[in-house]
């Protein structure tokens, strides 16, 4: 099954680098979303918390690119890690960075979506470090 989870987080990503748009057919219901980064940190909860999240991240930036750089298997979960390269609305810092989100999987579906800044963290969170 595990397998079958990180191809779910991939296809998920994938289609919103490619179009900016969420598969929310992949994504429960009741989808529990926590930005640990400091700019963004907080809860969302539901489709709604996931749109009202991915709105205030992209808030942030002037533009953006990501690019997956690992996918890792954690069971129920999946680390994907990507590149971010962003400038910052209003100020125009130019930023790069390796950030990172853990993905719960249950049934098919995203339950969780845990954001990281940093990669340790996701690892840590996962239970794939100690």
């Amino acid at each position: 099954m595990s397998e079958e989870n990180v191809d779910l987080a991939e296809r998920l990503l994938a289609r919103f680098i490619a179009t900016g748009e969420v598969s929310w057919e992949l994504l429960h219901d009741q989808i529990e979303v926590h930005d640990h980064d400091v700019m963004d940190a907080g809860e969302y909860r539901g489709h709604l918390g996931f749109a009202r999240w991915l709105e205030n991240w992209s808030a942030a930036w002037e533009k953006f690119s990501i690019e997956p750089e690992e996918s890792l298997d954690a069971g129920s979960r999946v680390v994907l890690v990507f590149r971010m390269k962003a400038t910052g609305r209003g100020s125009g810092v130019a930023v790069e960075r390796q950030d990172a989100t853990v993905w719960d999987v249950r049934d098919g579906k995203i339950t969780r979506l845990d954001y990281y800044n940093n990669r340790d963290d996701a690892l840590r969170h996962a239970g794939l470090t100690v």
